[in-house]
């Protein structure tokens, strides 16, 4: 008989613990990297559109709302993707994919997530608050135009890139041209770095027959990514600076573009490892045009 036999078994967690454990590998709480990729361009439009602070009540409701709904995108993603991802090698372990959690399970949590989230928009201007459902309606579509669209990545685009309308709306109670033109000008930079994250399941996707950006783009992938960042910087830049411009700014920029060159070097051989890497670095470049604008709007 060994010593460990006369050990009494580990006591095993409750099982509501188990059940949350589950619920936060559902919504990827451990993978903050994807609610800052939104949160930033929302929070940079937030502050454009209040001339500078927005106040704790905006700033609240903007950031909880950010992670709140890409807490129910992953959600609605992970079941409309669950026949997919359990070819995949990354997402054969996902809560829905792997069976641990059901499909009307994962959507009854997305949907309780979503309803606090516009609970915290009905807070707001009522503009954000009928914009609103235009976001829930593009983030919901997106999951499924993997089947049919050739560039899926452009409607990830508008719908990662809608907090920016709504910002606008919440403040000034109205959506100008200035709001449109900067939801362009992220989703090129969304293009950019999802089309960095389409490259490392590209010989997945083409197995179980997906569509992405990558697949596209074939061995143009690289240039693409490139150019997308690019038509990113210099639209951002040119819709910003009239309001914003300035040396702390354009610091931002330039510390945003570097990153771009820093990531042409991780993805250029289209490894694996090189092209997760840049993604998941990605919300960097983000909070590096926020920096520089809230900087700029504060001390001129």
């Amino acid at each position: 008989m060994q010593a460990t036999d006369l050990m009494p078994p580990a006591p095993r967690r409750p099982a509501w613990r188990e059940r949350l454990a589950l619920y936060l590998d559902l919504i990827r709480w451990d993978r903050p990297a994807g609610w800052l990729l939104l949160l930033w361009p929302t929070l940079s439009a937030l502050w454009l559109a209040a001339g500078g602070w927005p106040g704790w009540h905006l700033l609240i409701v903007f950031v909880a709302g950010t992670i709140l709904m890409r807490s129910a995108g992953c959600c609605v993603n992970d079941v409309a993707d669950r026949d997919f991802d359990r070819h995949v090698k990354r997402t054969a372990q996902r809560p829905v994919t792997s069976g641990r959690i059901g499909t009307r399970e994962a959507l009854a949590v997305g949907a309780a997530l979503a309803l606090v989230a516009f609970a915290l928009v009905l807070t707001t201007h009522p503009a954000a608050v009928a914009w609103s459902f235009a976001a829930l309606a593009v983030a919901v579509f997106y999951p499924y135009t993997k089947r049919f669209f050739a560039m899926p990545q452009a409607v990830l685009g508008v719908a990662f890139s809608f907090g920016i309308p709504m910002a606008f709306a919440a403040v000034r109670g109205e959506v100008p041209v200035l709001a449109w033109g900067l939801l362009l000008a992220n989703a090129f930079w969304v293009l950019a770095y999802d089309t960095e994250y389409a490259m490392v399941d590209r010989d997945d996707d083409l197995r179980i027959g997906i569509r992405t950006s990558a697949i596209t783009l074939g061995r143009w992938d690289v240039a693409a990514v490139l150019a997308f960042y690019a038509l990113h910087l210099l639209l951002w830049t040119a819709l910003v600076w009239p309001h914003a411009g300035g040396p702390w700014f354009a610091a931002g920029v330039v510390a945003a573009a570097a990153q771009v060159l820093w990531h042409a070097r991780l993805i250029r051989e289209r490894t694996r490892e090189g092209c997760f890497r840049a993604f998941r670095l990605n919300h960097w470049l983000g909070a590096a045009l926020f920096a520089g604008l809230a900087l700029q709007l504060a001390l001129g």
